[in-house]
């Protein structure tokens, strides 16, 4: 039997990509919103394209606040710009 390729979907654009060639936006336990390039890291995940287009849409769509279920300030959403730009 085929390996199932686990499928997710951008908080941005809302297309679905395999895992790997999204981002993982995290919201740790602690609660600071970060990158996850791992993926591996736990908390509650949300995920985005590699693309810097897709977390400005997310943010305007406010895909992330949905996914974590709280409101996000605008400084977290420049921190991970400033991430996402770093990771490339």
């Amino acid at each position: 039997m085929a390996k199932k390729i686990p499928m997710r979907q951008c908080v941005g654009c809302g297309e679905m990509k395999t895992k790997k060639e999204m981002m993982r936006v995290l919201k740790t336990p602690e609660g600071p919103i970060c990158l996850d390039t791992t993926g591996k890291k736990n908390g509650r995940g949300a995920y985005l394209c590699r693309d810097l287009e897709c977390l400005k849409k997310a943010a305007k769509n406010k895909g992330l606040e949905r996914s974590f279920k709280m409101s996000i300030p605008a400084e977290v959403y420049e921190a991970l710009e400033r991430e996402f730009e770093d990771s490339e």
